[in-house]
């Protein structure tokens, strides 16, 4: 889905005055990763760079050139584990969150719907 420059504004905006917005774009981020749902975790992950501290200014600060975290979380991009959780950890301190992973049972069984 391709975004217009209207509402990159308004994102960023909203962004920049509501901090449970900036909360809830980095969480929900999170979850379609640990979900399975990569492409939609990474657009997530761009726009709340984007909104928040820019990629330019979260190159500076973990050491790694702006294009390449671009490339990294790009459509077709595919960052190490390594590059993938210093990013998280440098927008978890940024934003003053800690982000937890909370184990739930699924009702209809195990993987595939096996039971264990």
């Amino acid at each position: 889905m391709v975004l217009t420059r209207d509402f990159r504004k308004t994102i960023q905006a909203r962004a920049k005055r509501d901090p449970a917005y900036r909360e809830a774009m980095l969480t929900e981020a999170v979850d379609c990763f640990l979900s399975g749902d990569v492409e939609v975790g990474k657009a997530m992950l761009r726009d709340y760079i984007n909104a928040t501290i820019g990629f330019e200014a979260l190159g500076r600060q973990i050491g790694k050139p702006s294009k390449s975290l671009h490339r990294m979380i790009g459509p077709s991009g595919n960052p190490k584990t390594s590059n993938f959780f210093e990013i998280l950890h440098f927008l978890q301190r940024n934003e003053g969150l800690e982000l937890v992973v909370t184990a739930r049972h699924h009702t209809h069984g195990g993987i595939h719907g096996v039971a264990p």
